[in-house]
């Protein structure tokens, strides 16, 4: 349930989630990435009505571009799932993305979002012992 603040309405990550349909994960990865302004307070992100209708008035002339058919190339950027592992790696091969997943002490705490190299386009949010699970015979 949102918090009111005098005339100011704030939506914790879980009240989005159940408004949108949207993961909190993802929520919690578009405020991490600025693509949603929020706010966070002790370990409670906090977003305002502003912010939300920010977000979906996207103006036309701001849409990237949209890529050329063809092969599209990816970058991978492993990252913690939650605030208690707050560092990423940019990899920008499947095999270095394996590698560095290897070497994590408990790969459950981290994902993988996956980029268009060109337009910076999140393509996917994938957990770690998923990507793992896709690419590990190839």
């Amino acid at each position: 349930m949102p918090k009111k603040i005098g005339s100011l309405t704030l939506y914790s990550v879980d009240d989005l989630h159940e408004m949108l349909g949207v993961s909190k994960m993802t929520i919690r990865a578009y405020l991490r990435e600025g693509r949603l302004k929020g706010r966070k307070l002790g370990v409670q992100w906090y977003v305002t009505e502003e912010a939300i209708r920010s977000y979906f008035d996207v103006d036309e002339t701001e849409q990237k571009p949209k890529p050329k058919p063809g092969k599209r190339s990816y970058k991978y950027v492993v990252q913690g799932v939650n605030d208690l592992v707050s560092e990423t790696e940019e990899c920008s091969t499947i095999a270095e993305t394996l590698d560095c997943l290897n070497s994590q002490a408990i790969i459950s705490l981290f994902q993988v979002e996956i980029r268009d190299q060109s337009t910076g386009e999140m393509i996917e949010l994938v957990k770690a012992r998923d990507f793992i699970d896709r690419h590990s015979n190839k």
